[in-house]
């Protein structure tokens, strides 16, 4: 499929009138309408998806949540005689094997909407502390991720969560993920309104509802009324827009977003969600697609996003109105974000005389020794601790005359306020060595490549965003960042085998200049990696526009143009 042909798919194409399959993958009522795809498809029923899908089988023979009850006899097996089976089904409990894999996983714990209690976040660090060797990361999902736990730590690291009212519990697996929103919800002087209890009722449903930890694949939704859309609606599942119809307060609705190796923006559904629907349809979209038996036959089409390919919006908001037997309101104007999201810096909060202050994490990384202190420096004056998808860290409730002593005392734990705005938004997943899916390093590269552009731009790079990423996967964005790398191999010579390398994205954005990258420098070697970057910063800079964006950069310049400047072959900027 050519580039232009994709990007069409990406934005969607006619659909024509057909049915749905409904529960048990038999036909029921025409519902919604399908695209070719989808029409071409014939209704499959149990037996063909689980002859054809060995998850699906998987959670048949034992559901996954009962893993948990075998903790005990499992800590006192060989890891080795554990099944395969069985190492899946931990990723319902947030836990992914480490690489290599003799024994240590990752544990990935939510925290919706990024906010944590300065309690919730010191416990994060004592067990880190405790199993995880004194290391942390923040994540693009509003989580925190431990590593180099074992077996026989999980019961222990379970109840110590639950005393403290966290859960890992859907941090992977066929579930709903962590439910993002903006970190500053309920503070914010800007935000809508505070949406923080319609949040708070979705993610208590999903967490409780056995039913929905049986979905097709992963599923990603996010909440928000955050003035700027912080929270990246274009690349979620379910997607929930603060905005105000009528003089009422409630949320435009999107569908269909995810990045990973077909990415897709989300599709506008065109209608106003007040704030007590916005369980029911969530509800509604989730059972509309995974009572669709059609996308349980591959794993590789099995997220929400080829539903909305294959039916489009139109289609989609059929079904889902039918579920809930009523019509919803037509959307009389799409909310547009206004300001940054970042939330970096001192901001007044909407409670008098409080501040919340944003600190760039650098790559993400926060040892366990570093969260107890900021936990306790929270807890000092009575604040939360909140976490942002760029993977930083705001510190809320901040008093006026504290705010200066705050942020000296973050400084002198390893987070200083004052630096290059690009250490701030510039993200990487968590990559080599630590990755079973990476093929390079990601936090490593993106700092060496950070230090070479400030060595040399100073803050003229502070915004530009960077997005390093080890796989296809796209935990760091990649697709949608000014400059995104995703980790490939390269063939070398005879004595060297494959190379670690990366692909270069350009063109990529989120907000109003939403768009899918495209990979236009290929198999890129690693140790030309921040070169060929750091080429295409200098001719941005070089030949920007009065107020122009990276983007905007890249976009009026050719294919051809681009690759020459990155690869070195254009005499524009010489490096």
């Amino acid at each position: 499929m050519t580039q232009e042909a994709e990007q069409q798919r990406v934005n969607g194409s006619a659909v024509a009138a057909a049915s749905i399959a409904g529960p048990g993958g038999q036909p029921s009522e025409p519902a919604m309408a399908r695209g070719p795809s989808a029409a071409t498809r014939a209704a499959p029923d149990w037996e063909l998806v689980l002859k054809r899908n060995n998850v699906e089988r998987l959670k048949r023979d034992k559901f996954p949540l009962e893993i948990r009850n075998e903790i005990d006899a499992l800590a006192k097996k060989n890891y080795l005689d554990i099944s395969e089976e069985d190492m899946v089904r931990f990723q319902w409990y947030g836990l992914y094997q480490d690489k290599p894999k003799v024994g240590y996983f990752m544990l990935r714990v939510k925290a919706p909407s990024g906010i944590l209690t300065a309690q919730q976040y010191r416990t994060l660090g004592e067990l880190s502390l405790k199993y995880g060797r004194d290391y942390t990361e923040l994540s693009t999902r509003q989580n925190v991720q431990l590593h180099w736990l074992q077996i026989k730590h999980f019961n222990d690291v379970f109840a110590t969560l639950d005393s403290v009212g966290l859960t890992s519990l859907g941090g992977c697996g066929d579930s709903v993920r962590n439910i993002t929103g903006c970190p500053v919800a309920g503070l914010d002087a800007d935000e809508l309104f505070d949406c923080r209890e319609q949040l708070d009722e979705v993610v208590t449903f999903f967490l409780s509802e056995r039913d929905y930890f049986d979905l097709p694949r992963k599923h990603k939704i996010t909440i928000a009324s955050c003035a700027a859309q912080c929270n990246a609606p274009e690349i979620n599942c379910i997607v929930f827009i603060g905005t105000r119809q009528g003089g009422r307060n409630g949320f435009s609705l999107r569908v269909g977003g995810g990045l990973s190796s077909t990415p897709r923006l989300a599709r506008d559904m065109g209608v106003f969600v007040v704030q007590d629907d916005a369980l029911p349809v969530s509800k509604a979209i989730l059972d509309v697609w995974r009572e669709d038996l059609r996308y349980r036959l591959s794993r590789a089409k099995a997220r929400l996003k080829f539903l909305v390919d294959d039916y489009g919006p139109e289609g989609v908001l059929t079904a889902v109105q039918e579920r809930l037997g009523r019509e919803l309101e037509p959307l009389l104007e799409v909310p547009k974000p206004r300001g940054s999201v970042d939330h970096l810096g001192v901001h007044e909060q909407k409670q008098p005389g409080l501040y919340y202050v944003g600190f760039p994490v650098f790559l993400g990384h926060v040892t366990g020794t570093q969260t107890v202190r900021i936990a306790d420096l929270a807890a000092s004056y009575g604040g939360d601790v909140r976490l942002a998808r760029q993977q930083n860290f705001i510190l809320t409730g901040i008093p006026e005359a504290r705010v200066q002593e705050v942020i000296d005392r973050v400084a002198e734990i390893g987070f200083p306020l004052d630096v290059n705005g690009i250490r701030g938004i510039s993200v990487g997943c968590t990559g080599q060595p630590l990755c079973n899916y990476a093929v390079a390093e990601t936090k490593t590269r993106l700092g060496e490549i950070i230090e070479r552009l400030e060595a040399r731009f100073g803050r003229d790079v502070s915004g530009l965003r960077l997005g390093v990423d080890g796989c296809p996967h796209s935990c760091a964005h990649h697709w949608v960042s000014d400059i995104g790398l995703q980790g490939t191999t390269a063939r070398g010579d005879a004595d060297s085998g494959k190379l670690e390398a990366y692909e270069v994205y350009l063109r990529g954005g989120l907000g109003e200049s939403a768009e899918i990258g495209r990979p236009l420098l290929r198999r890129v070697p690693a140790e030309e990696a921040a070169a060929t970057v750091e080429r295409l910063v200098a001719a941005f800079l070089a030949e920007r526009t009065d107020g122009e964006s990276f983007q905007s950069f890249a976009k009026r310049k050719s294919d051809e143009e681009l690759v020459a400047i990155g690869s070195g072959a254009a005499d524009t900027v010489a490096v």
